[in-house]
């Protein structure tokens, strides 16, 4: 599980491991940061993460969906067993 502390430091091209998905090979997702991660001074437990998913896929990792990724794919393997 992806910690609060931990998206708040990821960077640009860090990769994260989707637990609830998997690619055609049985492995779990790859996302990648697309941008800069987006804080808020009013509320600091507020985050907004830009990821990309292959070639079309796009998307923001909230506060809310930190459960549904890792940073290490093997947690991610763990996870959908």
């Amino acid at each position: 599980m992806l910690k609060l502390e931990e998206a708040k430091k990821l960077s640009y091209g860090e990769v994260l491991y989707c637990k609830y998905s998997r690619n055609a090979d049985g492995s779990p997702e790859r996302w990648r940061v697309n941008g800069k991660v987006k804080l808020w001074k009013r509320n600091p437990n507020r985050i907004q993460i830009p990821l990309k998913h292959g070639l079309y896929d796009y998307g923001y990792l909230t506060e809310r969906d930190l459960n549904a990724f890792s940073l290490s794919e093997e947690e991610a393997v763990e996870a959908m067993k």
